[in-house]
């Protein structure tokens, strides 16, 4: 359901909100603690930026920073700022009838209904307080969006 470029996006936040402090800090340094691309984190920061989720500073100390706080920022916000509006379009429907055209259509838009409903409750803040798995299997964990950041500074949440 999310692209990759959406993952990477969620994971530059979280960086951000968690570790990001008063200063801007670069895609570059981003990417290096993120292990991803320095010109695909860079990509990735620009279309948060037209998005209004990140603020872009320029000069020689530029970089980006969070533009709203944590908590006023929804996954939701995030997924579309990379993969645009999510749609639900299955059938063509009957023109001018309100009734969907099949029983798969009509489930469809209950599924995107509650994808948008949850993404919209989930918050930046929210996913900062747990990024990486925890608990007594957390080393098994395979989680794609999870954040270990052994030799970052501490938190400023």
């Amino acid at each position: 359901m999310l692209t990759q470029t959406s993952e990477s996006a969620i994971r530059a936040l979280i960086y951000l909100a968690i570790y990001g402090g008063k200063e801007p800090t670069t895609p570059r340094q981003i990417a290096e603690k993120l292990s991803e691309s320095p010109s695909y984190m860079a990509k990735i920061t620009r279309m948060l930026a037209k998005a209004n989720i990140l603020r872009s500073h320029r000069g020689a100390a530029g970089g980006v920073s969070l533009s709203r706080a944590p908590e006023d920022i929804t996954l939701l916000e995030i997924v579309e700022a990379c993969q645009g509006l999510l749609v639900a379009n299955y059938c063509e429907g009957i023109k001018g009838h309100p009734i969907p055209a099949c029983a798969f259509h009509e489930a469809m838009v209950e599924v995107h209904e509650a994808t948008l409903e949850v993404l919209s409750r989930w918050t930046l803040e929210k996913l900062a307080t747990r990024p990486s798995p925890t608990g007594p299997l957390a080393a098994r964990a395979d989680c794609r969006i999870g954040i270990p950041f052994p030799d970052a500074p501490e938190p400023g949440l």
